[in-house]
């Protein structure tokens, strides 16, 4: 190929390859992470054991069944029995379970919702811990526990609004999937064969790809800010960051990794140029015009004449 073609196209795709790295990592954990129902339950079920995403979970199921429910004058006290209790129950095994089952019934319907364009809020429905926190009561012969109901108390973890805007990008990103990151690696194998100075080269795109996993470590970051922002309850805000973390920590740390390996790629290409055997792999040779046949005897006997 010409040199002048390989010094104009070998950059383009290299810098397109930067690009995709950032969006691969994205598309790949829409797929993978997010749109695969275990490894989305999975993710969430550590918050089970998180205070506030216990103290949330005890408020908003003692909230729905206190709705359902008359005391009289023992109201007050039957709400703060039941508030000890439940979360009480979100120390238990018991809700370990019923929280994964709310939490892959939500998975599902936003799936659900993805693929076929709905643009509701995505709740988690507690009705299983209501369940469970009913059948405790009842075992441990609580009077007023047979009248409990067992209804669809919703904590929203996504609002209508902030779904419709979010999901025709994330079901792009999930339609790619690992095609992106394929393209990129495709992209970078390309354009070093075709780098004339391919030492440089690595460097650069080493460097690139590091910052781009980078830019996308600070969208993540912001993104974060943005969407506890429009919180007003400071619970709400540690658990809504809580679930944030929990589901994008799978990113955040193939990120890092992409930082730390293109830094390390990018420091041990250079340290090469001081290396005796890496000193020739950047720097072609001058290209030499073949000698034609019509002269070269003249040039034998010029050589001949030359000598001593």
């Amino acid at each position: 190929m010409n040199r002048t073609v390989r010094a104009a196209l070998a950059p383009v795709l290299l810098v397109l390859a930067c690009l995709l790295v950032p969006l691969g990592t994205l598309s790949t954990w829409a797929r993978y992470e997010i749109g695969d129902s275990d490894r989305y339950v999975a993710a969430m079920a550590p918050l089970a054991g998180d205070e506030d995403v216990r103290n949330t979970v005890g408020a908003a199921v003692t909230t729905g069944i206190m709705k359902n429910i008359s005391v009289g004058p023992l109201q007050s006290t039957v709400e703060q029995y039941l508030h000890d209790a439940v979360v009480s129950f979100t120390d238990t095994d018991a809700f370990k379970k019923a929280w994964d089952t709310a939490n892959r019934a939500a998975h599902d319907a936003v799936q659900r919702a993805l693929d076929e364009g709905g643009t509701g809020a995505v709740t988690l429905d507690l009705a299983p811990v209501t369940k469970q926190v009913k059948q405790q009561l009842e075992d441990d012969g609580v009077p007023f526990a047979a009248q409990i109901p067992v209804t669809h108390t919703e904590i929203t973890v996504l609002s209508a609004g902030e779904f419709a805007k979010l999901r025709k990008g994330f079901h792009l990103l999930q339609v790619a999937g690992v095609w992106l990151p394929l393209a990129a690696l495709v992209l970078t194998v390309a354009g070093l064969l075709l780098a004339l100075r391919r030492r440089r080269a690595v460097v650069a795109t080493a460097l690139g790809m590091a910052l781009g996993a980078a830019a996308l470590l600070l969208a993540l970051t912001i993104a974060r800010s943005l969407t506890l922002g429009d919180l007003d309850n400071d619970t709400d805000k540690a658990t809504a960051g809580a679930v944030y973390d929990a589901l994008t920590s799978s990113m955040r740390t193939v990120s890092w990794v992409i930082v730390g390996v293109g830094s390390a790629v990018a420091v041990a290409a250079w340290l090469t140029r001081f290396h005796p055997f890496g000193r020739t792999g950047d720097a072609e040779a001058p290209e030499q015009d073949e000698p034609s046949p019509y002269t070269s005897r003249d040039t034998r006997r010029e050589t001949r004449r030359a000598s001593p």
